[in-house]
């Protein structure tokens, strides 16, 4: 088994910063492709970023495109997502996932997911 760990949430104003940091152990997570997923309440779960094994290959949500940037330190165990220019609307749970065995933009895909931070954006 393994487990994904999320860190880094908190209150920003809007058009500020955040970085979530997501600490993976227990698996081969180095060698996965992992992802980010919000959801914001009474809503359903949704795709923000996903990045392969590699980081060659990084597909993000056009809501996120050009705000968001996904990263991960394989050596490190490590996933980041920073947020930037963020809005009222990026408020949501952020949970780390990992190992897609379908459509990445599908949450059903995911086997693994860490407990969620919470990203609070004050208007």
């Amino acid at each position: 088994q393994g487990q994904l760990v999320e860190s880094g949430g908190g209150l920003v104003q809007a058009g500020g910063s955040l970085r979530l940091s997501c600490a993976f152990s227990g698996r081969t997570f180095g060698s996965l492709s992992l992802g980010w997923f919000r959801q914001a309440p009474g809503k359903e779960r949704e795709f923000v970023a996903v990045i392969s094994w590699s980081g060659a290959s990084i597909f993000y949500h056009e809501s996120v495109k050009g705000r968001f940037t996904i990263t991960r330190d394989n050596a490190k165990n490590t996933m980041y997502l920073q947020m930037s220019n963020l809005k009222p609307e990026d408020t949501a749970v952020y949970y780390c996932v990992a190992d897609p065995d379908g459509s990445w933009r599908d949450p059903n895909s995911y086997p693994y997911w860490g407990q969620g931070t919470q990203v609070t954006v004050s208007s």
